[in-house]
């Protein structure tokens, strides 16, 4: 805790820096210190996960289907590796790289000879295509939906933090991108704050290595 020396009635004494009332030299001594707000501009940089509200849909992917009023037109579907689904009445549609409301407008206007005023909501009820994965020393490796941006730590902490065996000076990141090079970082560093900047958010199909 600071401490600031305060005089009054000439005499000196050192308080805590917060409100308080207190007795030095047997005198009554007031400070009253405004809290100030310390804003850092070490911020982990970023590599443009994208939002989720731009999700594009990809294979694998599982989505619910919903026709207002239309039980039979309803479904759950899982977007094969070709990119495409089947659903009742409009047979097979492409919908990988499709935001869910470009397949709404999609379905919306397949099924206007079909059914009156259609309304139809797609929603993706399980991300399969967008993953992010992590080896080695933590306590559960494996794969990862990437639902929304998230960073080197997060998703070590997602997978149940690093073990005692874990060199925590050699963790890396494997790019989805073959031509990006690998990027290493320093767990104590990360964690101490003294090097936030190589907290990275990940992208789909980056690895985190913990070896």
């Amino acid at each position: 805790m600071g401490f600031r020396a305060i005089t009054r009635w000439g005499t000196a004494c050192a308080l805590p820096l917060s409100f308080m009332v207190g007795q030095c030299d047997g005198q009554e001594q007031v400070a009253h210190v405004a809290a100030t707000t310390v804003t850092s501009t070490n911020r982990p940089e970023t590599r443009a996960a994208v939002p989720a509200a731009r999700y594009t849909i990809g294979s694998g992917d599982i989505l619910n289907i919903q026709v207002w009023k239309e039980k039979d037109l309803s479904q759950v579907v899982t977007v094969r590796p070709d990119g495409k689904i089947s659903l009742p009445l409009l047979n097979e549609l492409s919908v990988a790289g499709l935001e869910p409301s470009q397949l709404e407008a999609m379905i919306h206007a397949r099924l206007l000879s079909i059914v009156v005023e259609p309304q139809v909501t797609v929603t993706v009820a399980e991300i399969h295509s967008r993953m992010v994965y992590i080896a080695g020393e933590v306590a559960r490796p494996g794969a990862y939906p990437l639902n929304a941006p998230i960073t080197v730590l997060q998703l070590i902490a997602q997978a149940g933090g690093i073990t005692a065996f874990a060199s925590r000076k050699k963790i890396h990141i494997i790019p989805a991108d073959s031509s990006t090079s690998k990027v290493w970082l320093n767990y104590k560093a990360l964690t101490q704050g003294t090097d936030v900047n190589r907290n990275l958010a990940l992208n789909p199909g980056d690895t985190v290595v913990v070896p």
